[in-house]
Formats: structure tokens, C-alpha cells, sequence
């Protein structure tokens, strides 16, 4: 047995505004071909699958929301509220009744209701990226013309919120998020703290009108939502909206731009996505795997822990690698190409993916994200015909969400 302190590990740091692109792979191949573990200036990264699993499964590790709460001197107001409600950070029997209650509302044979209002917003995206129709050569910065309006509208619509509302949850969602970065807790503090007393303002009007007249929708159904005689109370319905929100568009909206980046830049894989659009489940499991957005995910240690004869002390953060952790893979699911290959046609499968997490607090909203991206993905491989980069992508940092801030592209129609 030996303390983590006292083993002699790589060093990585995941807030190295350098990491993006193909120099992040290079990193995080290196980092891999030296073992299991590495030190990050926080705690320690875990790098192959095995761990990974480990440490999102395990009942002594929780996420540290309520530990970046105490070292930013969060303790009252709005943001202190959404924390403390967040259901990634409740933990136990609070966060069991919580899930059995909503999970039913967001299952997948329940999204599969808000699949034609996903066909119909990408198809008025189209038609507004295209000028309405033509033949011809087509350029547009995917992220502002596709990735960014579609996930907040679809988000809209499961509120049952007006569409016209969409940016307003685009912009919120978007500095929420932030507070599960460092340095946006340091510096933009104010902006996190205005966007959630916003939303909440907002939700809270959303839940009173349900209450009053339900409709067929996520609210509606949360309201609705009955387990054993237990019912949400108002304050935990809006915290779930809050939830969903918060996790259900920067993050689909970062794993579709770097799903046509990786398809544009593969125009093989492209091609064979146009001929059979039943690929683009193939192709949004690839993407998930080969590209994952949320490439780091964050536990701290409530006791202390041995792992493969190792010590973790009580305390510890341990960073859980997804991207490394996806390209950890069995034989026979390794393909022709190995895991550095992005290939739809590998037959991975589906459940070896990382980037949802794993555990209690697998994603809430992976079967509404998948199915986004799935008709996203389709719809788009029908319609741009020959696509192509346009100039280099512009890469965000791999700390926190992993999105694109540019994605010039030109296709024909």
C-alpha cells in the first residue's frame, strides 16, 4: 500500500489554455502511455477506463459543487440556493427520490414525443442558413448558424416555454455553466450570479402557470410526477428545470459542432452517413466516444479509499479522464483503426462511452441529448451536400464544457 502523495506521477494540467485540438490528443496520448495516474494542480487525474468507473461509481466520492461553493466564500443568495439544490450535488436517499421522480418524464420512450419539433427547427434553420432554397455553394459558421440556436430551442419547447425565449435560455445557460470553472468563479462571479436570480424569476413563472393549466411538457410533467404518494415541491420542480437547462445546451450544442467537425474533417465518414442517415446513431456514439465534451469530470473523496493497492485520502479530488477512459477499449471493440480512429462503422457500442458519466449521477438528460443529436446529425446528412471546412476551427477550453467557439464550413444544396 502506498499514499497517493508519496508515488512519483506525471504532471498534467488541465487548465493549460494551449490544451485544444489535436494538441490536447498529443497530451493526453503521452499522459496514457505513462500509466493510470497522473497529479493535476488540484489532486490527481485517472486515465484508463477501470478507474474511471471506479471513481464515478463509487458511494465515497461525490461531485465538489458544495466544496467550490465554500473555497469562492459562496454562503447565501441565489447561486448558494442553486448549488445546495443542484442534483449533482445532493447525494443518498435525497437524490434517489429525486431521480425516481423525474426520470420517468425524460426516459426515452418519453423524448421521443419532441422528435417532429426537432425536425421542424432544423429545417427552419436551414432554410435560414441557405437564404430559403437554391442551388449553389453555401458558407456559414455552423456554431452560430446550427450548434447554438437548435439545442436552446429544443429546450424551449420540453420547458413548454415560448420559442421566441430560446436565446434569453441560450444566454442563461451560458454563464450558469460557468460556475463549474475556476476561473470564471474568480472573475465573473456577478454575471453567474444576475443569470441565475434571471432564470429563477423565470422558472418560477413557468411552474405557477403549469400549476394552473398543465400542458404536455417537462413542467407539467415534473408537477405531475407521483412515487409511492411523493410528490416535488415547488422549489425542487424549478431546481430540475434548472438542471435540465443548465446541462442540456452548451453541452448538445458543443458535442454537434465537434460531431460535424470530426465528420467534415473524415469525408469518407461523411459520405457514408449521406448514403444511410440509420448510421447517424452510429455517428453520434463515435462522436460521444472519440470527441467528448466533457472530457474531465470532478469527484472529491468523503473517506478515505484504496485503489489498486493505492491510498486516497479523505479529502482527495480525483479528475476522471473520459476522453482516455473512451479510447480504453476491448478487443473487439477497438475496430480495424484502433480507438485513435474515428470511425461510425466500428460497432463500439453504445454503452462504453464515458461522457454521460457513470453511476448514480449518470446525466439526466443523455436520452433527450442523444436523440437531439441523432436527428441533428440525420437531418443535416441529407441536406448538406459535399461538406467541407472552411478555415480552422476555433477551439474552447478543455476545462469545463469542451466546445467550439467557430466552425466555418461550406457545403452545397
Amino acid at each position: 500500500m502506498a499514499l497517493v502523495s508519496e508515488l512519483e506521477l506525471p504532471a498534467f494540467d488541465p487548465t493549460d489554455p494551449s490544451l485544444r485540438g489535436d494538441r490536447f490528443h498529443e497530451v493526453m496520448r503521452e499522459l496514457g502511455s505513462q500509466g493510470w495516474l497522473a497529479k493535476d494542480p488540484f489532486g490527481y487525474v485517472v486515465l484508463d477506463r477501470e478507474s474511471a468507473e471506479f471513481f464515478l461509481r463509487t458511494r465515497s466520492a461525490i461531485f465538489p459543487g458544495m466544496k467550490i461553493a465554500e473555497i469562492f466564500g459562496v454562503s447565501e443568495g441565489p447561486l448558494y440556493e442553486e448549488m445546495k439544490w443542484n442534483i449533482l450535488h445532493i447525494n443518498g436517499p435525497d437524490h434517489t427520490r429525486l431521480r425516481s421522480l423525474v426520470n420517468p418524464a425524460l426516459s426515452p420512450r418519453a423524448v421521443e414525443r419532441y422528435r417532429p419539433a426537432m425536425k421542424e427547427f432544423l429545417q427552419r434553420l436551414f432554410t435560414q442558413a441557405t437564404g430559403g432554397g437554391g442551388d449553389g455553394t453555401v458558407r456559414c459558421e455552423f456554431v452560430e448558424a446550427f450548434a447554438k440556436p437548435y439545442p436552446s430551442m429544443v429546450i424551449a419547447d420540453v420547458m413548454g416555454a415560448p420559442l421566441e425565449d430560446a436565446p434569453r435560455l441560450h444566454h442563461w445557460s451560458n454563464w450558469i455553466q460557468r460556475q463549474f470553472d475556476a476561473g470564471s468563479m474568480a472573475s465573473e462571479r456577478e454575471g453567474i450570479e444576475q443569470a441565475v436570480e434571471e432564470f429563477y424569476e423565470y422558472a418560477g413563472a413557468l411552474v405557477r402557470a403549469r400549476r394552473e393549466s398543465p400542458g404536455d411538457d417537462l413542467i407539467s410533467k415534473l408537477i405531475a410526477a407521483e412515487e409511492e404518494g411523493d410528490r416535488l415541491s415547488d422549489v425542487e420542480c424549478i431546481n430540475l428545470v434548472f438542471n435540465v437547462l443548465v446541462g442540456g445546451v452548451d453541452t448538445s450544442q458543443s458535442q454537434l459542432a465537434h460531431a460535424i467537425r470530426l465528420l467534415a474533417e473524415h469525408p469518407e465518414q461523411w459520405a457514408l452517413l449521406t448514403e444511410d442517415t440509420e448510421l447517424a446513431e452510429a455517428a453520434v456514439e463515435e462522436a460521444l466516444r472519440f470527441e467528448p465534451i466533457t472530457p474531465f469530470t470532478a469527484r472529491i473523496l468523503v473517506e478515505d479509499v484504496t485503489f489498486r493497492d493505492v491510498i486516497f485520502p479523505e479529502g482527495t479530488i480525483v479528475l476522471v479522464s473520459a476522453f482516455s477512459g473512451n479510447r480504453d477499449l476491448t478487443e473487439d471493440e477497438r475496430g480495424p483503426g484502433g480507438p485513435e480512429r474515428f470511425d461510425i462503422t466500428a460497432g463500439r457500442g453504445r454503452a462504453r462511452a464515458l461522457t454521460f458519466g457513470a453511476g448514480v449521477h449518470y446525466c439526466l438528460g443523455a436520452n433527450l441529448a442523444r436523440l437531439e443529436l441523432q436527428e441533428g446529425l440525420g437531418f443535416l446528412a441529407e441536406h448538406l451536400k459535399g461538406l467541407e471546412l472552411d478555415g480552422e476551427p476555433v477551439y474552447e477550453s478543455v476545462s469545463g464544457i469542451y466546445g467550439l467557439a467557430e466552425l466555418p464550413i461550406k457545403f452545397s444544396v
